[in-house]
């Protein structure tokens, strides 16, 4: 089957999911990213004042946000007058099923701070 015809109230409703879960582990994964950050920092901080001179380099994924990914299929979706869509298989994957081409690398970096990430991460 390459293109299936979805109820438009429907497909909404699984976009607004897919979204409000991506946007629980992005919001997640923030105050992960920011734990992490300080802590790195502040042992760096801690060698020098004791005197140690040492090269300083902080290395972390930075969560990404792809909301507006969400946001944009949702307005159209709004602004559609249809009550029926058609979507070809790669749409589906990427609305219903929630997976998108960047998912991978965005679940790989926010599971090194975000519990609910690391779970779905796990399962791919």
């Amino acid at each position: 089957m390459e293109t299936v015809t979805v109820n438009k109230i429907a497909l909404r409703k699984a976009v607004q999911e897919n979204r409000d879960e991506h946007r629980k582990i992005f919001e997640e994964a923030v105050v992960g990213y920011k734990k992490r950050a300080v802590e790195l920092l502040e042992d760096h901080i801690k060698r020098i004042e004791k005197g140690k001179i040492e090269r300083i380099a902080v290395s972390l994924p930075v969560p990404e946000d792809h909301t507006h990914d969400y946001d944009r299929v949702l307005k159209m979706l709004d602004m559609s007058v249809a009550e029926e869509i058609e979507l070809d298989e790669h749409r589906f994957a990427q609305y219903v099923m929630d997976d998108w081409q960047w998912q991978r690398q965005f679940l790989s970096d926010s599971s090194a701070y975000s519990v609910r990430a690391a779970g779905k991460f796990s399962k791919m």
